[in-house]
């Protein structure tokens, strides 16, 4: 990686704050508060969440849990483009979240709407300060056909105002939060982002960001943190891709890899993970996590040896591109 003056998250293995949304199901209260105090005892130091996660219980959790720690200790993100407006109407329930608080989240990538995001993120965390704030979802699996209108504005607005705020000093980076690659590139194009939280776009299963996005990260010296390791599920064993039932060709790709790893004796879940994180341009993965058993286990896979045949397998069958960096 080039020297850069763009921040980077803490790595190899972040917390990724979804799950403590209450994502597809109820995390209680005492369990959320022991999985994010069993991530700060492994020894995580970067966490990220987003105000669309519960809608809100999310950030209010990190919070709790974050603000009785020294805070020059640990890197905080979240995420701005959505705003949460009283609406009792919703009952807690948005999209994949249940049972969180009864906001309703309406899309605004406006430059005032980034400030108002950022300052209510903010009473929301209990903190004085975010250190990275990703704009979040102005890509075409959130919008369609109107994608790129939308991209331009979060350009005009959001951009130009994390810019300001970055130079201000009221945040330290800024970025997309995304599950595409394109906006990725665009967003180089016209603007100076420091870091990308990409998911589901460079995993053992799918590198489309591979050839595309990472070279031109590397020339710019901007970071990248790797959401959705597991590809929703799929690759820790799960049937979901993208947050959908899996389709039959990523199902048996997953088990051509799964078969390969159980000839070598390696747990497929550390491969994910360790992959992701041997590229250059990755600062941190970051795993969604919902209890301490599974936050421990994470920092175990990340530290497992994995024979150096068994990543010459998976290029010699063709699994992987000849060219992919692969863990030493």
């Amino acid at each position: 990686m080039p020297d850069s003056k763009h921040f980077a998250p803490p790595g190899p293995i972040g917390f990724g704050g979804a799950p403590l949304g209450n994502m597809f199901e109820e995390v209680p209260d005492d369990v959320a508060e022991a999985t994010l105090a069993a991530a700060w005892d492994a020894g995580i130091r970067y966490f990220d969440t987003a105000p669309e996660y519960g809608p809100g219980i999310s950030e209010h959790r990190f919070g709790h849990v974050l603000r009785n720690r020294p805070r020059d200790e640990f890197v905080l993100s979240t995420k701005v483009g959505r705003l949460l407006r009283a609406d009792s109407s919703k009952g807690g329930k948005h999209g994949p979240f249940v049972k969180g608080l009864p906001f309703r989240v309406d899309y605004d990538y406006t430059a005032d709407g980034v400030r108002r995001s950022i300052e209510d993120s903010l009473q929301r965390l209990g903190m004085a300060r975010i250190d990275i704030a990703y704009i979040h979802d102005c890509a075409e699996d959130a919008h369609g056909d109107r994608w790129l209108e939308v991209f331009d504005t979060a350009m005009k607005g959001a951009a130009v105002a994390l810019t300001q705020l970055r130079e201000e000093g009221v945040i330290r980076a800024w970025g997309l939060g995304v599950n595409r690659v394109e906006p990725c590139v665009m967003a180089m194009e016209r603007a100076d982002p420091d870091v990308f939280l990409l998911a589901g776009r460079y995993s053992l299963l799918n590198q489309p960001a591979l050839d595309t996005l990472f070279p031109r990260c590397q020339e710019r010296g901007v970071h990248v943190v790797v959401g959705g390791p597991y590809n929703s599920g799929l690759i820790a064993g799960g049937k979901t891709f993208e947050y959908q039932e899996a389709p039959p060709d990523k199902v048996a790709a997953r088990d051509r890899l799964a078969e390969i790893a159980k000839r070598h004796g390696v747990d497929l879940r550390a491969a994910a993970l360790q992959f992701c994180a041997a590229h250059p341009v990755v600062a941190s993965v970051i795993p969604g996590t919902k209890n301490p058993p599974r936050v421990q286990e994470n920092m175990a896979l990340m530290k497992q040896p994995i024979p150096a045949d068994f990543w010459r397998e998976l290029k010699q069958a063709g699994v992987l591109p000849e060219q992919v960096p692969t863990p030493a």
